[in-house]
């Protein structure tokens, strides 16, 4: 039982003698009863005294304590000594290899100090409670904190998983036995599980992650009861949004599979987190507040000596009163000093360390270097149910690493150690390396029958085999012909509709396809009825862990907002990060469950990827497999809204994520056999990719398909009008929307100036820059090779009349791409600069995107060409109604 604490005498305190016979009567329930009798009074008195209108302060911390007092705490089963050893070997090999690392190659960087301060709190959880995949457990997901790779590399040294050649080819990607610099598993896909160093995203993957799986245990599509994300952080990183962006979430949904580790290590990059306060109390309150189950870290095993001894609180009010950056000094600068500056404030503090040495003092340890806290901390979350759980970790950065850069400033850049640090650092963790080799910093690794390897694999074992670890096993789902979507290859006739509704419409049909049905996993932030989806709420239902509590006001409606526990359609609320995680987790279902699920985000495009473009780079690392389908697309689409929400360049975005196949379709037949390439590509033949493609919501006929297109339309051009033999001839090419004014164009062409075109939709600027880049790289390296490859354009354009003007609702950049593979003369049309609200035609007419100004554009390149005079390119200007000295609308 915890020491008894004599009250302190309170400052205006109106009767002290019934306040100590509340506070003795409150310690007899504590001792007697326990702490949970103690905590249900004190709450039934706070309920009691706010209902009766006491109007109660909110303290949303606890004491600068541990919140399992000793008592509380489980002891771990585990070999002390042995586990003591392997974590020391792991840290030194995790040293070493940034420090060899830096000596082979100036200036490749790595860190050092961070896994130094964390080594416990992973080495419990591999030695202890992180399950891999087997056939009686679905395996734990683990996010680790980008910085502390090195560490991880190092255990799997041990276990014999990585091979000392690779650990000497720490961030040599390049080489085919290369380590990445952090966990990325477009590098290492058999390694790494989720990619986390871009700071703020791994938190938020994994609550939603954690959601994931009890989604598809609730539908009944795996069963994940077992399983915890256990996700590790940095205090420093809680300042990113995205950290804390989705803890609401979690504690809505009661996410009792989710553990979260905050490496409270007090600093950030350069210096303390909170130098003027404490972070773990800060935490306390933003965790608690928003209704996790908090448990505090703080203090090691040999603190509790001293807080035993405690009996006036004097310590715990010295431990209250100092800030982060008192800490930061008082493990930097020595025993001494901590004697001086942190006891020696007070007589009986001076008095209750006499009998310590400063070396004593310099040993009282902070709890997340304590195994024995560590452990009880994580049997305690794995055991919580109803809440998700943070364990707020105390640590220093560069544990270990001594005058080198333990706890200071410097720390978390250093990368290497000179041989003195080097010698204390292999003496402070006893490994046996002799004296005239450390100053090379050697890797060390047990004999397989020693019983350091012994006990590290048998703890694995144990455990269902080794982590991390990632596992692509899913069946390939069968995925019906393209004949399916029929119904959208024909003409509409009078019916007019918008692409948006053809891809509601795709859904439709998926839906009702037995084998595909049940993986699909519709998501929209919110507005589904923007996009035309609110018929899925009554046929597949809204996801809702609860199910519907209430009688929705819509009930007598047919299609009424329907909440369901099995509920297929994850409607997240006005959060993109949030939705793009949601979105993420699906993806990577084949890895992380075994199952293909396939997720289709909606969402508008302005909000996709230049609101959430860093997740959506990690979605290409971690291999996400999915459609993003940017809805209200273009700058000219959503005409009503104005500057912030009008998009003009995503496609641009999405062309620098490697893996994403990104269209920008015009008709409802070019949707469906984009959406069903995709389909094709992620789920029958499992590729690592997912598909961007744009939607608008402007309604207009849909012709019918030509015939033979599909081929054209994944590749990204296609002929959708062919001209006709004339004397005078251009090529149009155009996208999305704005294809419509290219048509138009070549309308009044041949109307107004007896001039034919071609007319080519182009869904996929960037996909004909890939193909013309992976032409020119061919030629260039295979100069003996004969015939030359020519990319996709310019076969489609060969032995094709006239110069080529291209056309979108995008900046000009994006139809730029294919400039280099067209062998003619090239004129871009696009919507530069800021968005702003009216008409659709008033928007194309200003951003100069508009049938006239194609038509000027293509009349401007035959006069260039010397094809017709200039005189008639100025009548078209003239007759037009084309003011030749309005200023740049990219400027404006």
């Amino acid at each position: 039982m915890a020491a008894k604490l004599k009250p302190t005498p309170i400052r205006g305190d109106a009767d002290p003698q019934e306040t100590q016979e509340w506070l003795e009567a409150l310690e007899s329930v504590l001792e007697y009863e326990g702490p949970e009798r103690a905590h249900f009074l004190l709450e039934a008195l706070v309920d009691q005294s706010r209902r009766r209108g006491a109007q109660l302060p909110f303290k949303a911390t606890t004491a600068y304590q541990n919140t399992l007092v000793p008592q509380m705490e489980e002891r771990s089963p585990g070999d002390a000594a042995l586990e003591w050893r392997i974590r020391s070997l792991i840290r030194w090999n995790a040293m070493a290899m940034v420090v060899q690392a830096n000596r082979q190659r100036e200036g490749i960087g790595g860190h050092i100090a961070s896994f130094a301060s964390s080594a416990t709190l992973y080495e419990v959880g591999f030695n202890h409670f992180w399950h891999a995949p087997n056939k009686d457990h679905g395996g734990d997901l683990i996010f680790i904190q980008g910085h502390s790779a090195p560490g991880i590399y190092a255990r799997a040294f041990l276990e014999g998983r990585l091979t000392e050649e690779q650990l000497h080819n720490f961030r040599a990607d390049c080489h085919p036995n290369g380590l990445s610099s952090y966990p990325h598993p477009w590098l290492m896909p058999d390694f790494w599980q989720f990619p986390t160093v871009s700071m703020g995203l791994g938190p938020i993957m994994g609550v939603y992650q954690a959601r994931f799986m009890k989604y598809l245990h609730n539908r009944g599509i795996a069963n994940t009861e077992k399983r915890k994300v256990w996700v590790f952080c940095g205090d420093g990183e809680m300042d990113e949004p995205e950290s804390l962006g989705a803890t609401g979430l979690a504690a809505r949904e009661e996410l009792d599979n989710l553990v979260f580790v905050v490496n409270c290590n007090l600093q950030r990059l350069d210096g303390p987190v909170r130098g003027n306060g404490k972070i773990i109390q800060e935490l306390e309150g933003e965790f608690r507040g928003a209704g996790w189950n908090v448990i505090k870290l703080i203090w090691g095993s040999d603190w509790d000596p001293l807080l035993a001894r405690d009996t006036k609180g004097l310590l715990r009010q010295r431990m209250e009163e100092c800030v982060d950056g008192e800490y930061q000094n008082f493990k930097a600068k020595g025993g001494a000093y901590t004697r001086e500056h942190f006891f020696g404030k007070y007589a009986e503090l001076r008095e209750m360390v006499a009998n310590m040495t400063d070396e004593d003092i310099a040993r009282l340890n902070r709890g997340g270097h304590d195994p024995h806290k560590v452990y009880a901390a994580y049997a305690a979350a794995v055991k919580h149910k109803g809440q998700p759980t943070v364990i707020l970790a105390k640590t220093i950065k560069g544990y270990g690493m001594g005058e080198a850069g333990e706890g200071q400033n410097i720390t978390h850049q250093q990368k290497k150690m000179a041989e003195d640090a080097l010698r204390q650092f292999r003496d402070r963790f006893n490994i046996p390396i002799p004296d005239e080799q450390v100053a090379e910093a050697p890797f060390y690794k047990p004999e397989e029958d020693s019983p350091e390897a012994k006990y590290l694999h048998e703890r694995r074992q144990a455990l269902g085999g080794y982590l991390p670890a990632r596992h692509v096993n899913a069946e390939p789902l069968e995925i019906p012909e393209l004949a399916a979507f029929e119904a959208l290859f024909k003409d509409s006739g009078e019916r007019e509709m918008s692409t948006t509704m053809a891809y509601v419409r795709v859904l439709a049909i998926l839906a009702r396809d037995n084998k595909v049905a049940p993986h699909l996993v519709p998501i929209v932030p919110d507005e589904a009825r923007t996009f035309g989806m609110e018929g899925l709420f009554r046929q597949i239902g809204i996801y809702a862990p609860k199910g519907q509590l209430y009688e929705p006001q819509d009930a007598d409606q047919l299609m009424y907002y329907r909440e369901d526990r099995k509920g297929q359609m994850l409607q997240e609320g006005i959060t993109e990060a949030g939705s793009t995680a949601s979105w993420m987790a699906a993806g990577t279902s084949y890895a992380n469950h075994g199952i293909e699920m396939i997720p289709f985000f909606a969402f508008y495009s302005m909000f996709g990827f230049q609101r959430v473009g860093d997740l959506l780079w990690a979605a290409g690392d971690m291999q996400v497999k999915g459609f993003l389908m940017g809805g209200t697309a273009g700058r000219t689409t959503l005409n009503g809204e104005g500057l912030q929400h009008q998009d003009g360049h995503s496609h641009l975005a999405a062309a620098t994520v490697p893996n994403c196949i990104a269209y920008d379709p015009t008709f409802a037949y070019e949707l469906a056999v984009i959406i069903h390439d995709g389909l094709k590509r992620m789920y029958e033949h499992q590729e690592k990719c997912f598909y961007y493609v744009t939607m608008m919501n402007e309604n207009y006929r849909q012709p019918a398909m030509p015939e033979g297109a599909a081929e054209g339309i994944r590749r990204g051009m296609y002929l959708f009008r062919d001209g006709g033999e004339a004397k005078l001839k251009v090529q149009l090419m155009g996208s999305g929307t704005i294809f419509r004014e290219v048509i138009a164009a070549a309308d009044l062409l041949k109307e107004d100036w007896d001039i034919s075109a071609d007319l080519w939709s182009c869904t996929s600027f960037t996909e004909l820059r890939r193909d013309g880049i992976a032409a020119e790289r061919w030629n260039r390296l295979h100069p003996l090779a004969g015939t030359p490859r020519k990319p996709f354009v310019a076969q489609c354009l060969e032995n094709r009349q006239g110069p080529a003007v291209a056309s979108t609702d995008y900046m000009r950049a994006f139809a730029e791409q294919i400039r280099p593979y067209l062998k003619r003369r090239y004129v871009t049309l696009g919507t530069d600069g800021f968005g702003r609200s009216d008409t659709r035609e008033n928007l194309r007419r200003f951003f100069e995107v508009d049938h006239h100004h194609v038509v000027v554009a293509a009349l401007k390149a035959l006069a260039d060409e010397g094809q017709i005079p200039p005189q008639q390119v100025a009548k078209a200007i003239e007759h037009y109604g084309i003011d030749p000295e309005r200023a740049n609308p990219a400027t404006l």
